[in-house]
């Protein structure tokens, strides 16, 4: 990445390919209001290389259909597909009590609720069934858990920590045919 850190930037979206022959391109939007995405200013790729200066002309199933300045034609628009859209942190509004922002979230170290350390937040994810955190447990493991209040209790953002109760079973070594590990003495 470059000297902007992800600290300092929030991914508000990405290309998702071309829309006709004109150079619009489909942009699925990552906030929590779809056009938002085009109202905070020039946006710029992840590696800070471009800035992209959006017009909004319309929305098809789930994604905006956006004009890019400098971009004329479908085979140009079609070039952006997978980048990834990034604002400055400062530009976007605060979040309201209770919600945070996904870039706030990475890298928070995680403890359970007795205290005992876990690891950190890596990534967050949302494949269409609801958010997960993926977390880097101390062991250099990695593992998904829903991003709910049962879940993810207490989050302190000033202290860059978060508690996590994980799902019983979670951690339990499964057996070579996939499912998980049962007591032996069981019937």
């Amino acid at each position: 990445m470059s000297a902007a850190s992800s600290s300092t930037r929030v991914c508000v979206g990405q290309f998702a390919g071309a829309h006709g022959v004109r150079g619009l391109a489909r942009l699925k939007p990552f906030t929590a209001v779809a056009d938002d995405v085009v109202r905070y200013g020039p946006v710029e790729s992840e590696d800070a290389a471009r800035r992209f200066a959006l017009e909004l002309v319309g929305r098809a199933k789930g994604v905006l259909i956006v004009r890019v300045e400098g971009v004329g034609d479908r085979d140009a628009a079609s070039a952006l597909t997978g980048t990834r859209l990034y604002v400055a942190r400062d530009r976007l509004p605060a979040p309201a009590d209770g919600e945070f922002y996904f870039a706030d979230l990475i890298g928070l170290s995680v403890a359970a609720p007795d205290g005992a350390p876990l690891g950190a937040i890596r990534a967050v994810q949302d494949f269409g069934a609801g958010t997960l955190l993926e977390l880097t447990l101390a062991d250099g493991s990695a593992v998904l858990v829903p991003f709910t209040e049962t879940v993810v209790p207490a989050i302190d953002l000033a202290r860059r920590s978060a508690v996590i109760a994980l799902p019983a079973g979670l951690l339990d070594p499964a057996h070579p045919d996939g499912d998980a590990a049962q007591d032996e003495d069981a019937a």
